[in-house]
């Protein structure tokens, strides 16, 4: 199928449990265009020497602002000159997400959410450890608008704001042979991480289900993901995805009879996590979670002791 479609997949291994991401490469009429390069290490940069060698890179398109997306975009374009796009709400969250003031205004956030100071150091640890892999930042030279058309490989694709797992996130889609590159709004095996980081979209899983509704409308025959192997069926796979949040938000409002700090209900909600970074997640996950039920009127947020407590009346 990528073949036919004039797009060649490029898997870049990462160095956490998501242990890879799907960027592509794609010739145009005056070049190649790069979607998504990765993270900023000798490991991908080598790659991408790999890969484009003898190829003339015209575009870099930039689907949202995570470091596995958005890392290698300021050393690639330094390497190509190529036209860097994405949002202007990514661009924006990446040109400031790690820089060390913002990274600091975890800590009293985390201790809002109840977790002990000696995980909280490491929470903030584990983010500042992103801090070169994102370095050195893009110039971005166009700001991508909602409808524009971009041509990727033999076809034209339009440009769909998918906001909730980035507050910027774009999916490619093409009408004509029903195919969605989807980035990171549906995947095929796992659910998009929803995450709260205490800035941004106040409710990112509202808006992530509000996207998912909207990309349903498309009923999208092929799925070509930025993590897993591409499928087909993208509203099966969306029902799937409602589902599973279904499924969670019931599980923690039970836990809110009795109050619960987000670190609390993070312990219930992903009982499994053992490490530092999957950790991060999963607190910003939950906090999506206790969110969306506050803004539904489900459950109230106060502040006891110092802490944010969740319960139902």
């Amino acid at each position: 199928m990528l073949d036919e479609l004039g797009i060649q997949l490029v898997r870049l291994d990462l160095p956490f449990r998501l242990n890879h991401v799907n960027c592509f490469l794609a010739e145009g009429e005056n070049g190649w265009v790069v979607v998504d390069t990765g993270l900023h290490n000798d490991y991908t940069a080598a790659r991408w020497d790999e890969e484009l060698e003898g190829k003339h890179v015209t575009d870099i398109y930039i689907t949202h602002y995570h470091p596995d997306h958005f890392g290698y975009a300021g050393g690639l374009q330094k390497k190509t000159e190529a036209r860097l796009s994405m949002t202007k709400i990514d661009a924006d969250l990446g040109l400031g997400a790690w820089e060390e003031h913002h990274l600091q205004t975890f800590r009293n956030n985390y201790e809002l959410a109840g977790i002990p100071s000696t995980i909280s150091k490491q929470l903030i640890d584990n983010m500042a450890s992103f801090v070169p892999r994102v370095k050195p930042y893009p110039k971005v030279d166009h700001y991508m608008n909602e409808g524009e058309r971009v041509k990727i490989g033999k076809y034209s694709y339009e440009v769909i704001f998918t906001p909730g797992h980035s507050d910027g996130l774009i999916v490619f889609y093409n009408q004509e042979k029903s195919v969605l590159l989807s980035t990171d709004h549906i995947l095929p095996k796992i659910t998009p991480n929803i995450s709260y980081w205490f800035y941004g979209d106040p409710n990112p899983l509202g808006t992530y289900l509000q996207s998912l509704e909207k990309i349903r409308k498309l009923d999208g025959e092929m799925v070509i993901p930025s993590h897993g192997t591409p499928f087909t069926n993208a509203n099966r796979r969306i029902d799937e995805i409602m589902a599973h949040h279904e499924e969670r938000l019931e599980k923690l409002l039970a836990e809110l009879a009795n109050g619960q700090t987000v670190f609390e209900a993070c312990k219930k909600l992903f009982s499994k996590v053992h490490n530092t970074h999957d950790s991060r997640f999963a607190i910003g996950e939950t906090l999506a979670h206790l969110e969306y039920l506050r803004y539904k009127g489900e459950c109230k947020r106060e502040i006891f002791a110092g802490k944010y407590i969740y319960f139902r009346e």
